[in-house]
């Protein structure tokens, strides 16, 4: 076993969660808690870790960005194409988790992925910056290509092709996460963390307490 990182350790004892302050449902929560990230200006507050499940049962794990949170879910924009989106044709249901290092907290939230309507995956690429619009077409997404030249060339070849006005291309939308259950973990010390948990029952969340 390497010492060294045995030996890390580290105490939380930046803040807790209890009952009586926790919201009721658990969309206000991590409204709540995403503004503080915000807020405390940590790194990519917006970025989680996505987990999707392919044909073969394997898990796989990525980084994506929050693009949209209400009622409905939690969204995102990606290419269709790509190993997340092959396996979330097979497998609808998904995992998420945002990881606030700073703030000692985690959010994870499961429930089943649907893609959101053109529309909406239009009205955001929109309003992406003309480089990502571009790279969008430029990349197919999980493929093995030759080198970073295959990107630089299809780059130049879209971008003489569209020049200040990329369609949004067919393979590449939003997919929205609609839960129905999420965990709010706080650190706390000696690894007594807080953890709480609201689960989706008869169309009604209920909260319990989880043991860290």
């Amino acid at each position: 076993m390497d010492r060294r990182l045995a030996d890390l350790r580290k105490s939380y004892e930046r803040a807790e969660l209890d009952e009586t302050a926790a919201a009721e449902q658990p969309l206000r929560q991590f409204q709540t808690w995403l503004q503080q990230a915000i807020d405390a200006a940590v790194p990519e507050p917006n970025a989680m870790t996505l987990a999707t499940v392919g044909a073969d049962g394997r898990p796989s794990t990525r980084i994506v960005l929050i693009k949209g949170c209400d009622e409905r879910g939690i969204v995102w924009f990606t290419n269709y194409d790509s190993r997340k989106g092959r396996e979330l044709a097979g497998h609808r249901f998904a995992a998420l988790q945002f990881h606030w290092v700073e703030l000692e907290r985690v959010v994870r939230i499961e429930g089943a992925v649907e893609r959101v309507s053109s529309e909406e995956s239009d009205a955001y690429f929109a309003t992406r910056p003309l480089d990502s619009r571009l790279g969008a077409w430029a990349s197919p997404q999980s493929q093995v290509i030759a080198s970073r030249a295959v990107l630089v060339a299809n780059a130049a070849r879209y971008a003489a092709q569209f020049a200040l006005s990329p369609p949004r291309p067919p393979h590449w939308g939003g997919y929205r996460l609609m839960p129905d259950a999420w965990e709010f973990w706080q650190g706390r010390k000696s690894r007594l963390h807080d953890r709480l948990r609201y689960r989706l029952v008869e169309g009604r969340w209920q909260r319990e307490r989880l043991a860290p």
